[in-house]
């Protein structure tokens, strides 16, 4: 059974940085796949937006190009692609003056009152100019869309500035602060897996649930972000969006409907019951660190020093915490979180360890009884696992072994998964808000992580060292197994 591919109305999609790396590797593509996938309707345009001196022809070159280089094995096909760049067009603007805002808005102006989504997939300094300039050139209308990447602020103080300036020129609902990770197929199935099924929503509190593991682990370095990243780290770059997303769907009540704003206040509520983390408890429920130099799937690597060219920076881009919800449901539930760069493998996934058996009826010789687990994973190979003891098949007496029920999305409907990116650029301009953060969320969130960034600062929480190529920090094995717990490791 495939999937139904409902398509949008025709729309403008305007993306400012159009040249950059995330429009290169990520929003091209997506884009490009919804129109193979018989989503985008004519007369769509795309329509790229920066300070690089091309003309539509130049544009169309550079996103041929970008096809070429980051779609897989059989899904370029000459006339697709030629019918994808034929929607493409381009404006120079220059967000920090006048340059090009007239150009843009009588291209504009040609669409008349369509759909029209502007993406800033730029640096976050210059999101409120843009804001302001779309504003001030009437390029707002009741059809218009933002897109707003992370990060969102650097901490509340600045988070509330920003969205207080995009606020200004956008009404609440017409701004899409995006997350990709809310967009993964997985990331969905957790709703559904709760929502949808009489089987697990009874268990999923903390008369059933031992505790909960978060991991979002990157192999890869810096890979070009050194500026940006130095003045972030983990904290920021991770945990304040993405794994505080995940901990939210995780933990929330049940909405009253899947409506975007029933879905948020849920997860809003969650960030609001969090136990805060300052400097009275950091030192017990936070780890930071940092990779040294070591060996990936690549080769031997720099540590984090080297290749950023600073022997000074004390940035973490390793992060371990405990946390806590502090209500009826989760009450004594610890969350598990960690996120690093430089780590044994690639793999993001959520692990739901359930208590063990009261008690077992089976004398010792049969095995060993392990907790049920369910394992979702959102990224490599999107899939879910519930771990469950069963017999060995065979004579010869009682043997139990733990085993996964396995579902791979790939493997089990056949289908091609498509990127996040694809989903949430759609739902734009359907203008679905489910799976983006409202602004409360955002400031909740701040409102969370700034105490922690603060602890550090003030007790000079250490960095600790790790080797590029593991599973992080020893301090953060310490974090999790003097609880009596371990780290859950992708199999």
């Amino acid at each position: 059974m495939s999937s139904q591919i409902i398509p949008v109305e025709p729309f403008d999609y305007v993306v400012f940085g159009g040249t950059g790396d995330l429009a290169e590797r990520k929003l091209l593509p997506a884009l490009y796949h919804r129109q193979i996938s018989g989503q985008l309707t004519e007369p769509t345009r795309i329509i790229g937006a920066s300070r690089s001196d091309l003309d539509d022809e130049g544009y169309r070159a550079f996103a041929g190009e970008a096809l070429s280089r980051h779609l897989k094995p059989g899904e370029f096909d000459e006339q697709e692609v030629q019918r994808f760049l034929d929607r493409l067009h381009y404006v120079s603007v220059d967000a920090s003056s006048e340059r090009g805002w007239d150009a843009l808005g009588k291209l504009l102006a040609e669409a008349g009152e369509r759909v029209r989504a502007f993406y800033l997939a730029v640096g976050p300094s210059i999101f409120g100019e843009i804001c302001e300039r779309i504003h001030n050139h009437g390029l707002v209308n009741d059809n218009t869309r933002i897109v707003v990447e992370k990060p969102i602020g650097r901490d509340l103080e600045s988070a509330r500035a920003l969205n207080d300036t995009i606020g200004h020129a956008f009404s609440e609902d017409q701004i899409f602060r995006i997350d990709h990770y809310l967009g993964k197929e997985t990331v969905q199935n957790l709703m559904a897996l709760r929502f949808a099924n009489a089987l697990y929503e009874p268990l999923w509190n903390s008369a059933h649930i031992d505790h909960v593991q978060i991991t979002v682990a990157e192999s890869v370095g810096l890979e070009g972000r050194a500026g940006y990243y130095d003045r972030a780290g983990a904290l920021r770059d991770m945990v304040q969006n993405h794994l505080l997303q995940l901990l939210c769907l995780v933990a929330m009540e049940a909405p009253t409907s899947i409506d975007a704003e029933a879905v948020r206040d849920e997860k809003l509520k969650v960030l609001r019951a969090l136990h805060p983390i300052n400097a009275g408890n950091a030192s017990r429920l936070t780890v930071r660190g940092q990779y040294r130099a070591g060996a990936s799937a690549g080769g031997a690597v720099d540590g984090y020093l080297d290749e950023l060219g600073d022997d000074k920076s004390n940035t973490e881009t390793f992060v371990a915490i405990k946390a806590e919800i502090e209500n009826w449901r989760w009450a004594g539930v610890p969350f598990y979180m960690r996120t690093g760069k430089r780590m044994a493998q690639r793999v993001s996934e959520i692990v739901i360890n359930f208590k063990p058996i009261p008690h077992s009826i089976f004398s010792e010789g049969t095995g060993q009884i392990i907790a049920n687990q369910l394992v979702i994973r959102l990224q490599p190979d999107e899939g879910v696992k519930q771990w469950i003891m069963i017999k060995d098949p065979g004579p010869g007496g009682m043997r139990l072994r733990h085993v996964p029920l396995d579902m791979s999305f790939a493997a089990s409907f056949g289908v091609r998964n498509p990127d996040a990116y694809e989903r949430l650029l759609m739902d734009v301009i359907r203008c679905n808000q489910t799976l983006f953060m409202r602004r409360d969320e955002v400031e909740a969130a701040w409102q969370w992580v700034d105490p922690i960034l603060t602890a550090w600062e003030e007790t000079d929480h250490p960095c600790h060292g790790y080797t590029a190529g593991t599973s992080g920090p020893t301090n953060a094995i310490a974090l999790i197994e003097r609880d009596g717990r371990t780290w859950h490791e992708s199999r």
